[in-house]
């Protein structure tokens, strides 16, 4: 009884230091290991990071510009948008294939911007030119069969003019009937165009990019298998979908158009929180990039007039320290209630986001392996905060933090 009554005085003394102060780590390993020793196992619900067990390698975090429709980005906001350092440090711009050659060159300026600060464009057509398609019109219709070579020289072309894409898909939403610029294929047929002339579109393809990345509509379309040898990424998007791990495809996985709520404000809190929570589960289903629709916009990162929104800071959280190229690692996903983890590594670089979608502070241990450190910079974006930053050092290889209520934290080792 008396061991029963000493652990939940230890935790009583736990939850009290947690309270005393919601934004400051917990910094002494040391301690936190007395501390474990001392209560139940249970109390500290300790994440567990493997840096030794890599998972998919990032290519990263991104918005679209789709200048034929909203304007392009002035020259301040692209550094908004994707310098690491001042902006959000989004690293992949997603753009339009225009219908004509002359609206090529529009696209260069913020594809230039986007890859000087170490990112990279991608783009998506969603139409061929009327004169390629089967009813004559950039609305619905498919691709002519006897004008599949022209379109992948029209999609050439256009890599050619913008200085070099990272990839190009030939088909936006296929499988989704709208009343505006489109096209209707099958999973099959995108599959036939990217098998006859995929190797002649100037760029890697990703694809089939469909509107709730519909496993049946890409298993359908991987299952052409010179269409997959010719696909260097599966992309599609995800309204009405839970991000999902699309299993043993033999592709990196990338979502590329997707915001959570055009009625609401990218300064939302809640919103914001929401499209923390979305990033995490596309990381955690084993996907390589994340797109965010129209970086400029009233729900988006950064707003009308230039300023980063509440979802901004929270991406900024994953894009200006997960930079292409770090490798996503093994961790504990969602080690305690409302808390959830991925953890990523460049070399001896060792990146950490957490979510905290408690409403108290909440205490959270970890422990790694794989990888050595000996403290972190740490980064968090809260309601009323933005990015605020505080570093501390670790001893050993295990670490604790106090989360601030309804947060996004990062750490970044030194």
């Amino acid at each position: 009884m008396k061991k029963n009554l000493f652990k939940v005085a230890i935790a009583m003394l736990l939850l009290a230091g947690c309270a005393k102060n919601q934004t400051e780590p917990e910094f002494s390993s040391e301690i936190i290991a007395k501390k474990a020793q001392m209560a139940n196992a249970d109390l500290l619900a300790t994440a567990t990071i493997d840096a030794g067990t890599i998972q998919q390698t990032i290519k990263g975090f991104g918005g679209a510009n789709i200048v034929a429709w909203t304007g392009d980005l002035t020259s301040a906001q692209r550094n908004t948008a994707f310098s690491p350092t001042s902006g959000i440090g989004l690293s992949i711009v997603r753009v339009r294939v225009p219908n004509s050659s002359s609206e090529f060159a529009a696209e260069k300026a913020t594809i230039d911007a986007c890859k000087s600060f170490g990112g990279s464009a991608i783009a998506s057509a969603w139409s061929a030119p009327a004169s390629m398609k089967t009813n004559g019109s950039i609305v619905g219709g498919k691709i002519k069969t006897t004008s599949y070579a022209n379109y992948a020289a029209h999609l050439s072309a256009f890599n050619t003019a913008v200085g070099g894409l990272a990839a190009i898909s030939p088909t936006n939403e296929p499988d989704y009937k709208v009343n505006y610029e489109s096209m209707e294929l099958t999973a099959s047929e995108v599959a036939d165009f990217v098998a006859a002339r995929g190797s002649n579109c100037g760029a890697l393809i990703m694809a089939p990019e469909p509107f709730q990345m519909n496993q049946t509509y890409i298993n359908t379309y991987l299952s052409n298998a010179t269409a997959k040898s010719k696909t260097s990424f599966v992309c599609g998007h995800i309204y009405g979908k839970t991000p999902y791990n699309l299993g043993n495809i033999g592709k990196p996985v990338w979502m590329t158009e997707h915001y959570t709520n055009s009625s609401i404000s990218g300064d939302d809190w809640s919103n914001a929180m929401t499209a923390a929570k979305e990033i995490h589960d596309c990381m955690n289903s084993g996907w390589s990039a994340y797109v965010w629709w129209y970086i400029r916009r009233s729900y988006g990162p950064i707003s009308e007039s230039g300023n980063i929104q509440k979802v901004g800071y929270v991406m900024a959280q994953y894009a200006r320290y997960v930079r292409p190229g770090f490798n996503k690692i093994a961790c504990s996903e969602n080690p305690s209630t409302g808390v959830y983890v991925t953890a990523y590594k460049s070399g001896t670089k060792l990146v950490v986001v957490i979510i905290n979608q408690n409403a108290a502070t909440t205490y959270q241990s970890f422990n790694f392996s794989g990888i050595t450190i000996s403290g972190f910079n740490r980064y968090f974006t809260t309601s009323s905060a933005n990015l605020s930053t505080n570093s501390f050092a670790v001893t050993g290889s295990s670490f604790g933090i106090n989360l601030a209520p309804s947060s996004v934290t990062t750490l970044v080792s030194y």
